[in-house]
């Protein structure tokens, strides 16, 4: 009998060892929270001398193992009595507490641990070594807070060490909860007033501990602008207090309330946040655990922690986004306790900039509709004037003409009948332009920050050489019906532009975009974009918590955001709320139907149904079936799709052939495209669409995909939030993730025979958010490797070593290209890898067991800051050089490594060192409403992986895979090719598709072609689409005579493109067609 054993770590080991450098003490405070700390150095000295000696330490120094062994032997092994105060139970800090408990049981040391939140925890009185009557007195004091009740709590440690402490004296309570004033304190309960009432509300622990800085800034920002401000303390938004803090709302009926605790403050899925007992907005802001001079200098903003306490749990509430207030700056040391004190310092930048938000919010909200301008932005994202509108399963402008009418309804000054007609919109907005003169540009772009304006013309040179630019000012395609404005949203930059010397103008708007959007700002009080989604949340800068010299907040100010957006895309609406503080009100998908199967499959699906029921019957009618059936497929190029050749067994053939068949039949795909305000829930999406605009509280909605599990995302039209991204992989992704790497090794085993020797991953956020992380799951399956959760919470700790006993085949060396998304929502994954796979290098095993012996980065992704591939133009291009210039972009964008402590750097020769040793490449879809000709992203990211495999030289030498999870219990691994003639045969070509599009005029026939572009570019840079799938599109659209009317009516350019893109295919050589009717198409002779 052999005893396996699995390898535990935990993700506190990542951190950087540190020497506090600290003597021994009798007392030693340790904790979290720098307000503790400051109130226990404070209570020391009011004691003057009548305490033993003290040391206070914050736990974030003392993480890593090796941190806490120095501070045991250099500070904790002299001392009488400690007490550590923990957030979040004994799993926050494992180690040290073990290691404390084993010294106070052998040196007879008086060891209190306490919760920090409130509430009871018996895992903790466990560990201490106090009496319970001792430990609740202890937790009383510290729950009181302030200085006398730390005094008091120092003086009840040293008794019960057997040390002498004199009395505390003087009034040891502060409320548990009440008002506050800067300069006065805790005041009465205030009356209604007749200005505007701003809460700002915030822990009372701050104040005991004299660290109100940032609150007292934001009640003087917002006392300045008109608003009758005041603070309101608590202990918790869900503590004991809360019922009071909510009839105190309700009384008070504020007209904003600025958020300054952490996390969400839901009781339970039927108790919202008590800050929603009235009907106001809600902004969130940060106060940052990280000193100024760190987040100046950092492209990710807030640390992994800070955003998940400040920013992502709060979305849970339905709060909005406003930014950063406050940062930790050190204060002198204090040599009597060898410790400095860290406060919380408003900047004063930032504290206006949220103020300035807050105000243009209750402007919007006092406002007569009538009153209110409205800017409604429109995408032209990817910038094809006839896919303008775009917007991810949503039809734009029928949806305006749905928003248009209802807000004519809510009496805007809008007149419905300009927007009536879908294609008459799009006909104008292609040729009528609003003007903004040159020297009002000028004036506006003099009070950007000066690294912007140098950027802006060191990049794209005059204002005057813009494509909008014309007789003195810029020209927008936009027009005006009463005090509603609808414009084209300009593109940003475009790839073919770049000079010789790369400079990055992907980095950089060009001056058009950045007039439009300062133009904006002057024109109206809010901005509603219509649908997922623009560029703008896009744009360089910090990934959250942005400053005034990031471009997003540069050019949007503080203007009021509103953002209809997809339901089941929750990584690009979370950019949106972050970046530029939108309330993304959820709309619908499509509706999901199912395919059939292509009228040419008849005769094959008659064959293998009879086949079903002549096997094991009649040796000789089954050996003709297969041959008919063989043959059959090799003439609908069904054996060329899934890479059967005529050594295939008849078995493998026949079962992967009827597989196919099947999965054409079980297809759905979304019918049409969505209209917003229309459908089920379409109500509910209107109602949030102008409650936003009246900035009245839009309830908080979860995302995800109401056709994969998600329910709970109906009704639509609230304020979408994600998932908290320490809970990540969930325990139920994991399983999946487990399942997920199973298929895709028992696919690489059919093909190859073998397992694969290096796997590149592509992974995005939005999926690892609405997935709960199953493909990072199914990342560490591959390489032997499982999360280790809290006992008694959700949040992932650590990791476990699979032994090879239990794995039963070798690690898989997995490396990791994660999108910019991913990168900034999820830090702690990548850290967790590299972690992990640190780890696996020093295990005793083969290198033909364990590729992770060779050490090298093995998480790459975009420079920080950046987002996309940057392909552009070059997916359009057929040329050679233009092929090349892909797999350049795709490498350039993937050329910095994430590394075990968050670190990013520029690892271009480890990424390409890593891509030479790949022999497979995966791409996981979790949705079932959309697939990979859906949008231009998949040929980027998989096509343009070939493409720089073939810039490296190494062209055809990794297998290409496509891992279809869009049903949970049955994923299924593809090569691109098979999939690509899944999703051909199932929508692409399927006239019922089209036929559904054509119910949506301009947008519709934009979709139709833009399909075969998508198509396209995965021919042009991986070469995996036969011409057969090419002559099917060609058939569903050119060739039907019904079709090719309607897209000559409602959108000629879109039609014109569809011609265009067929004849650039054929004579590039990407397809080609023996078929006459297509070659007379064509104009090419036969």
């Amino acid at each position: 009998m052999h005893v396996v054993f699995r390898e535990s770590h935990g993700l506190d080991q990542s951190d950087l060892p540190q020497d506090l450098g600290q003597t021994p003490a009798d007392l030693v405070v340790l904790s979290f929270s720098d307000s503790d700390l400051g109130a226990f150095a404070a209570g020391w000295h009011r004691a003057e001398g009548g305490l033993p000696s003290l040391r206070l330490a914050n736990l974030v120094a003392l993480k890593h193992p090796l941190s806490v062994d120095t501070y045991a032997e250099q500070t904790l092994a002299g001392a009488k009595a400690v007490l550590v105060r923990l957030i979040g139970g004994e799993s926050y800090w494992p180690y040290g507490l073990a290691t404390l408990q084993d010294m106070a049981r052998k040196q007879q040391i008086a060891l209190a641990v306490l919760p920090a939140d409130g509430q009871p925890d018996p895992r903790l009185d466990a560990l201490s070594t106090l009496p319970h009557s001792t430990l609740r007195r202890l937790q009383h004091l510290c729950d009181t807070g302030g200085a006398v009740a730390a005094q008091a709590a120092l003086a009840q440690l040293s008794l019960a060490a057997g040390l002498y402490a004199g009395p505390a004296k003087g009034a040891k309570t502060v409320p548990e909860a009440g008002f506050y004033r800067p300069h006065t304190g805790v005041i009465p309960a205030p009356d209604p007033s007749d200005k505007p009432r701003a809460i700002v509300t915030f822990y009372r622990s701050y104040l005991t501990a004299a660290d109100t800085d940032p609150v007292d800034a934001l009640i003087t920002a917002l006392d300045a602008r008109g608003f009758d401000a005041v603070g309101l303390f608590a202990p918790s938004l869900k503590g004991d207090t809360a019922p009071w803090i909510a009839q105190q709302i309700a009384r008070l009926d504020p007209a904003v309330i600025v958020n300054a605790t952490a996390f969400s403050a839901q009781r339970g899925p039927d108790e919202p946040s008590v800050l929603g007992a009235s009907d106001c907005p809600v902004v969130q802001v940060a106060l940052s655990t990280a000193r100024r001079r760190d987040w100046a200098g950092s492209e990710r903003g807030l640390s992994p922690t800070d955003l998940a306490m400040h920013v992502v749990l709060p979305e849970v509430d339905g709060r909005l986004f406003g930014g950063v207030v406050s940062f930790k700056q050190p204060g002198k040391r204090d040599e009597a306790l060898q410790y400095s004190r860290f406060a919380h310092r408003a900047d004063a930048n930032r504290v206006d900039f949220i103020a300035d938000r807050v105000q243009r919010l209750h402007q919007l909200r006092v406002q007569d509709n009538a009153a209110k301008s409205v800017g409604v932005v429109l995408s032209t994202y990817p910038g094809k004037d006839w896919n303008m509108a775009h917007a991810l399963g949503l039809d734009a402008l029928a949806s305006l003409q749905k928003m248009t009418a209802e807000l004519a309804a809510q009496g805007y000054d809008v007149d419905a009948q300009d927007f009536s007609d879908t294609q008459t919109v799009a006909s104008r907005l292609g040729t009528e332009t609003l003007r903004w003169p040159l020297a009002e540009y000028e004036a506006a772009l003099a009070k950007l920050p000066q690294a912007l304006r140098d950027d802006l013309t060191d990049s794209w040179g005059a204002p005057q050489d813009d494509p909008l630019y014309n007789d003195g000012a810029f020209c927008f395609p936009a027009l005006r019906s009463g005090k509603l404005l609808i414009a084209l949203q300009p593109e940003r930059g475009a790839l073919a532009q770049r000079d010789d010397d790369y400079h990055d103008l992907s980095r950089t708007p060009r001056p058009g975009y950045v007039a439009f959007y300062m133009w904006l700002q002057q024109q109206a009080d809010a901005m509603v974009h219509v649908g997922a989604h623009g560029t703008l949340e896009w744009l360089p800068g910090k990934s959250v918590a942005l400053s005034d010299a990031c471009w997003p907040e540069a050019l949007i100010g503080p203007m009021p955001v509103i953002y209809p957006f997809i339901v089941n895309d929750p990584g690009e609406a979370a950019q949106a709320k972050r970046r530029i503080g939108a309330v993304t009100v959820g709309h619908m998908p499509p509706p999901l139907v199912t395919s059939k199967l292509p009228d040419a499959f008849g005769r094959l699906e008659r064959l293998l149904d009879e086949y079903s029921t002549a096997d094991g019957l009649d040796p000789a009618r089954r050996d003709r079936l297969i041959a008919d059936i063989r043959t059959e497929a090799q003439g609908r190029g069904v054996e060329q799709d899934l890479g059967l050749d005529a050594s295939a067994s008849a078995a493998e053939a026949l079962t992967r052939i009827d597989r196919f068949v099947c999965d054409i039949k079980e297809t759905q795909y979304g019918d049409g495209l969505h209209v917003f305000g229309a459908g089920d829930h379409g109500t509910g999406e209107i109602d949030g669409l102008i409650a936003a605009l009246s900035a009245r509280f839009v309830p908080p909605g979860p995302s995800g995909s109401p056709y994969r599990g998600r329910s709970d995302v109906r009704p639509t039209g609230r304020n979408l939030f994600t998932t908290d991204p320490r809970a990540v992989p969930s325990r139920a992704a994991y399983t999946q993730g487990v399942k997920l790497a199973e298929e895709l090794l028992r696919k690489h085993l059919q093909d190859h025979g073998d397992w694969p020797k290096g796997l590149v991953m592509d992974m995005w956020g939005s999926a690892t958010i609405r997935t709960a992380g199953e493909e990072f799951a199914m990342a560490l399956h591959l390489a032997g490797l499982s999360p280790r959760w809290d006992d008694g919470s959700d949040r992932v700790s650590g990791f476990d070593i699979l032994p090879l006993a239990l794995l039963n085949r070798p690690r898989i060396d997995v490396t990791l290209r994660v999108s910019g998304l991913f990168r900034d929502m999820f830090p702690g994954l990548a850290q967790l890898f590299e972690t992990a796979i640190a780890k696996l290098a020093e295990r005793p095993e083969t290198a033909a067991d364990n590729p992770y012996l060779v050490q090298t980065p093995r998480v790459f992704g975009p420079r920080p800051g950046s987002y996309g591939l940057g392909i552009g133009t070059a997916m359009d291009d057929y040329s050679d050089e233009a092929r090349t210039a892909a797999g350049e972009a795709w490498l350039a964008a993937s050329s910095y490594a994430i590394d075990a402590r968050g670190e990013i750097t520029y690892a271009r020769d480890a990424l390409e060192t890593q891509l030479t040793r790949a022999d497979s490449f995966v791409h996981l879809q979790d949705l079932p409403e959309t697939d990979l000709l859906m949008a231009e992203d998949y040929a980027a990211h998989e096509a343009g992986f070939a493409a720089a495999m073939q810039r490296l030289g190494k062209g055809g030498a990794a297998a290409l895979y496509h891992l279809d999870a869009t049903r949970p219990d049955q994923p299924r691994a593809r090569t691109l090719t098979e999939e690509l003639a899944r999703v051909v045969r199932a929508r692409a070509a399927n006239p019922d598709w089209a036929t559904g599009m054509m119910a949506h005029g301009f947008r519709g026939a934009a979709e139709i072609a833009a399909t075969l572009d998508h198509l396209a570019a995965f021919a042009h840079l991986a070469g995996v689409v036969p011409d057969h799938l090419f002559d099917a599109m060609f058939d569903a659209t050119l060739g039907r005579d019904d079709l090719v009317d309607f897209m000559q009516d409602a959108n000629p350019q879109a039609l014109a493109a569809l011609r265009a893109r067929f004849d650039a295919l054929h004579r590039a050589g990407l397809w080609t067609s023996r078929r006459n009717s297509v070659l007379a198409e064509l104009g090419t002779p036969a």
